[in-house]
């Protein structure tokens, strides 16, 4: 796991230290929070300054709204400007996304934070705009995914608008904040159970945080070949990139039900919207209802029905929109719905064939597009990009991250529901760790599983224990400490100070698969996980206190 030698060849640095923009970042940066130091009363040298890591973790708007609850209670405490690092995964990018947006948000959070919420509490992308950009993504990309269609259909409503700027763009302008890191995963190495699957991107760098395998954030999703550049392609943008961090329904077979059904809905109002529009054609329509019905049937497949009458009027429509000179498709006798797995086989061969027999691309592009979330679907392709270690040859790195020409991306939240990893990198020395936990079941589940990583990995980290009796009724300010390891403070969103008897209500109320929260629930919950932080500023003062060099 530790690198023997810095490798540069192009852009892809391969070393355990910080890019030395971090480096020169974090000098400025202590220098602001030894000075917040003082003006709290807390007075010691500017070699003893601590080093602060925020994480926040996933929960969908319900991490976009605490989070920015917290901050705002962070900074009203005064404490904003003694965080050197500000880590999130999946919900909590989407607010840091927001945030960044602003140059110097820190400095001036009151009116970033209200501009924030008139966005959030105001009306949706229009149904039209959003379609918009995911064909630009469908005909401007080499490798379109599922993550597309999520950014721009499912993203927007709840961040409610198109960010199209980049993140290596905001580096100019990060001046006065925390270090932003947004943290993601490989699902590849989660499914080898690899080493390092952990991947963190700044606006300086994305890379693998164990490892030590970096290339520039502008260049990460570019081709490469033994580190070299081989192709270039445009930098994701951060409307993209929130997909990707919040893309945890990437993970699981118990999820492609779901996405289906979100797909036949933008199926159908895309058509609906186009026939209102364009005058009909006969040939496009027909074209349309096949994919309707390839739909419908891998949703009957997936629920145990019998899909042959979907298959015969697909089978159908393609022989007259041919003339009867269409390819064989695969034959539904082969279908045993009782085997699931062998059924899933079976469709995604199916689709694919059918797809391939809609022959109409060139004249109806939406078609084309349709076609090509269809064969996303059974192949369930997410967060694909150019690797940029292929073939390379480094014995630092995993032998499994230098082979495929591709990785696929996700929601870290899959494995861990908290960017731990991106703070432990040993070169960036955190002292301590603020944890606020927006998740929607166990309140403790991401320490614990962070303290149970770190032993395997053997990176140090506090032993956790939490007791019994908080299990189900948590309190809202846990600390934990150990030898040579980071002070870890754990705060779950909803507790018994702050919601009282009523935490199962409010969990309720804010479950992560809702629509879009109303301008009363974002206040709302802004005030609960704001508490977290104004009920516990002299516990919080006493933690960094003690961390002080």
């Amino acid at each position: 796991m530790r690198a023997s030698k810095l490798q540069e060849s192009g852009e892809v640095r391969i070393a355990h230290s910080l890019h030395k923009n971090e480096e020169e970042f974090v000098v400025r940066r202590r220098e602001t929070v030894f000075q917040s130091l003082q003006k709290l009363g807390k007075h010691c040298s500017q070699d003893a300054v601590p080093n602060i890591a925020l994480l926040g973790s996933g929960g969908g708007q319900r991490a976009m709204v605490g989070l920015l609850g917290s901050l705002d209670q962070l900074d009203k405490a005064g404490l904003l400007d003694c965080i050197l690092y500000l880590s999130g995964v999946s919900g909590s990018t989407w607010c840091m996304a927001s945030l960044y947006q602003e140059p110097d948000w820190s400095t001036k959070l009151e009116t970033v934070k209200d501009k924030i919420i008139r966005r959030l509490s105001g009306p949706a992308v229009s149904w039209g705009d959003a379609f918009d950009k995911l064909k630009k993504y469908y005909y401007e990309k080499e490798h379109f995914s599922l993550t597309d269609v999520w950014a721009a259909m499912v993203v927007t409503t709840y961040v409610k608008e198109i960010d199209e700027r980049t993140l290596s763009d905001q580096w100019d302008q990060l001046r006065k904040d925390p270090f932003p890191i947004y943290a993601i995963m490989d699902k590849q190495s989660k499914q080898e159970e690899a080493q390092d699957p952990w991947f963190e991107i700044s606006p300086l760098e994305a890379g693998y945080s164990l490892t030590g395998a970096f290339v520039k954030t502008s260049s990460f999703g570019s081709k490469f070949s033994k580190g070299s550049k081989k192709k270039d392609h445009p930098e994701t943008d951060m409307l993209y990139l929130q997909a990707l961090c919040g893309s945890v329904l990437a993970d699981g077979d118990e999820n492609k039900k779901f996405i289906w059904k979100k797909i036949k809905d933008f199926f159908q109002h895309s058509i609906t919207k186009k026939r209102s529009e364009d005058p009909k054609d006969p040939s496009e329509e027909k074209g349309f209802q096949v994919l309707m019905d390839l739909v419908d049937m891998n949703l009957d497949v997936l629920n145990g029905k019998d899909p042959s009458a979907l298959d015969q009027s697909i089978r159908s429509t393609l022989n007259e929109l041919s003339g009867g000179k269409r390819r064989v498709i695969l034959p539904t006798e082969k279908l045993n719905l009782a085997d699931k797995k062998a059924a899933e086989l079976h469709m995604k061969q199916y689709t694919e064939d059918v797809c391939k027999n809609l022959s109409l691309w060139d004249r109806f592009p939406v078609l084309a597009l349709f076609s090509s979330i269809c064969i996303c679907m059974t192949q369930w392709t997410w967060g694909r990009k150019y690797n940029f270690l292929h073939e390379m040859t480094d014995e630092a790195v995993p032998a499994a991250l230098l082979e495929g020409e591709t990785r696929d991306y996700m929601d870290a939240g899959v494995l861990l529901n908290s960017p731990y990893f991106s703070v432990l990198r040993e070169e960036r020395d955190i002292d301590l760790i603020i944890s606020l936990d927006f998740s929607e079941a166990d309140p403790f589940k991401t320490v614990r599983e962070a303290a149970e990583m770190c032993k395997k990995l053997n990176i140090p980290f506090p032993e956790v224990n939490i007791p019994s009796e908080d299990l189900k009724n948590p309190k809202d300010f846990y600390v934990f400490k150990g030898t040579n390891t980071p002070t870890v403070i754990h705060i779950p969103l909803f507790n018994v100070v702050n919601c009282g008897d009523d935490v199962e209500t409010w969990k309720k109320n804010y479950a992560t698969l809702q629509g879009s929260y109303s301008a009363e629930m974002i206040t709302n919950l802004m005030e609960v996980a704001g508490k977290n932080i104004s009920n516990n500023r002299e516990k919080l003062l006493e933690q960094i206190d003690a961390v002080v060099g």
